[in-house]
């Protein structure tokens, strides 16, 4: 079968996508990435907050004894934080080692910053640069119309400065998601990752403090990136790459026909070892020959909301369908 598809104007040899993740900061473990089929790799954010952490806990061990006897002002000698660059040298070295796309991941905290951290990622030579853009906004005072124009703007801005394609991933908290991709979409956003995962707090009541479990994804939780994907690709310019919860080959079929260009995993690589790619490709090909498909592009987008007979298919079908089939579902599922 012929499993080539194009997201971000990047032509890819099959829909599977390593998302940024630590899998691929060792370069062995990428190249058995590749081996095993993996169309492309988006390299570990570059997280500008970070950068600042590292640096302030420098400068706190490097001080850390000063003027621990009378006639010593310091242990060490004058030393800056690298900044980027260790982040900027090890993305270059992976471009080098594997043969397929590499996308850079950038997430900031100053406006300036996106540009600024934008042209280093491009000078590594990677195939395409993804905005994180993953925020915790505190002011309460700040309006939802206010963050989405600030966001709009960094990526005018990042487009404006590289020449690379530029995605950008999104988290689903948006007051209407939809508005907030059409107007990336028309602002020369390249490509959309729906959704980012994000690591939500949690409490140790033994303990009784707060703790933050790193959590994988299980299959079905992609179930809110098949919604959105099936409501906006039909009716946008750019490409949609679905993430979370993406698992087997069924999941990407999935994907695929709500009209997804591509799917990033990571989870089920950690559950399931590297060979799961070779499993999903292989599941992918054999539903695609059963069906009678030569290519993706005659099935994606087949079951997306302009392509579906019922109007209430992505909105409130299934809570509709449940009140009124309340009894059925009761039996199903009893209660005891």
């Amino acid at each position: 079968m012929n499993l080539k598809t194009t997201y971000m104007g990047i032509e890819l040899k099959n829909p599977i996508i390593i998302g940024a993740s630590n899998l691929v900061l060792d370069l062995e473990m990428a190249k058995k990435l590749e081996a095993a089929g993996a169309a492309a790799i988006v390299y570990k954010s570059l997280f500008e907050e970070q950068l600042h952490l590292e640096a302030a806990e420098l400068e706190e061990e490097l001080h850390e004894f000063d003027d621990i006897h009378a006639e010593m002002t310091t242990l060490f000698p004058n030393i800056e934080h690298s900044g980027p660059k260790a982040h900027l040298l090890a993305l270059k070295r992976l471009k080098e080692t594997v043969s397929i796309p590499v996308i850079a991941s950038l997430n900031c905290t100053y406006d300036v910053s996106w540009v600024e951290y934008a042209k280093y990622l491009e000078e590594t030579g990677v195939d395409g640069l993804e905005l994180n853009f993953y925020s915790t906004i505190s002011d309460v005072e700040k309006s939802p119309e206010e963050i989405e124009n600030g966001l709009i703007d960094i990526l005018k801005k990042v487009k404006a400065a590289v020449s690379i394609p530029v995605g950008v991933k999104l988290s689903p908290f948006y007051t209407n998601m939809m508005n907030v991709v059409y107007r990336m979409d028309h602002n020369g956003a390249d490509g959309f990752v729906l959704f980012n995962r994000l690591f939500q707090p949690d409490i140790d009541i033994k303990e009784e403090k707060l703790r933050v479990p790193y959590n994988l994804s299980h299959k079905g939780d992609n179930r809110l990136a098949l919604r959105f994907a099936g409501l906006l690709a039909c009716n946008l310019n750019s490409g949609i790459c679905s993430n979370t919860g993406i698992h087997d080959g069924e999941d990407v079929i999935t994907m695929l026909l709500a009209g997804a260009n591509a799917v990033q995993v990571v989870s089920t690589v950690y559950k399931n070892g590297v060979i799961q790619i070779t499993r999903m490709l292989d599941e992918l090909s054999a539903w695609m020959k059963d069906k009678g498909y030569e290519q993706i592009d005659d099935f994606k987008g087949k079951l997306c909301k302009k392509n579906v007979a019922d109007p209430n298919a992505y909105r409130r079908a299934q809570y509709v369908d449940y009140l009124m089939n309340a009894k059925e579902y009761t039996k199903k599922y009893p209660i005891t």
